[in-house]
């Protein structure tokens, strides 16, 4: 009876999760209503605020499945280059995050906007201090200035270039952004020696 229980469960909160999707996407945060997000999704509005808390959560759990796919992807792609150092890794990393950011790129662009929650603005910064920690890990950088520096400036980038693939409008711009971005950021990326490799 609970594994029951618990399916229904899940399936509600995919069936809100799908809905939002649709919702957000044809009118935006703003402008969607509770009554869209029933309507689109034919569950009650006691359900959604009992799994979401309102229009908000469900906003923000739309974001968390996205954003733990691209983390997905991306220590996938990272792990899969075996015996590779750091910098390899964080490559691999990227290009995997850049190819992720195009395949969804419609949720992406949903993301990319200033439209959103109150608290999804101070999510998203903690996120990307989050993003940049584990960028210093897999580079092997120590603490000082330069490397802090350093992965602040590659993360960034890799933040912008992903907003850049997913506003592309063909499978042609998008390849060109993602492989003129990793050759950019190749050239940024620590040696063996944990020195910057010079730009010519």
């Amino acid at each position: 009876m609970r594994s029951r229980r618990w399916t229904r469960s899940s399936g509600t909160r995919d069936t809100l999760l799908s809905a939002a999707r649709d919702v957000f996407l044809a009118k935006g945060y703003a402008d969607a209503t509770v009554a869209d997000l029933v309507e689109t999704s034919g569950i009650s509005v006691g359900s959604l605020y009992h799994h979401f808390g309102g229009k908000p959560g469900l906003f923000l759990a739309l974001w968390e499945q996205f954003m733990r796919g691209q983390e997905e992807r991306t220590s996938r792609a990272a792990k899969s280059v075996k015996g590779a150092a750091g910098a390899e890794k964080f490559l691999a990393g990227a290009r995997a995050y850049l190819e992720g950011s195009w395949e969804q790129r419609e949720v992406a662009r949903l993301f990319l906007e200033n439209d959103g929650p109150a608290e999804f603005t101070t999510l998203r910064r903690q996120r990307g201090w989050d993003w940049i920690g584990g960028n210093k890990r897999l580079l092997g950088l120590d603490d000082s200035r330069e490397s802090q520096v350093l992965v602040v400036l590659l993360t960034t980038m890799m933040g912008e270039a992903g907003r850049e693939v997913a506003a592309c409008e063909s499978d042609h711009d998008a390849k060109v952004t993602i492989d003129e971005t990793i050759r950019l950021v190749r050239r940024l990326l620590p040696t063996s020696e944990g020195v910057a490799r010079p730009t010519p």
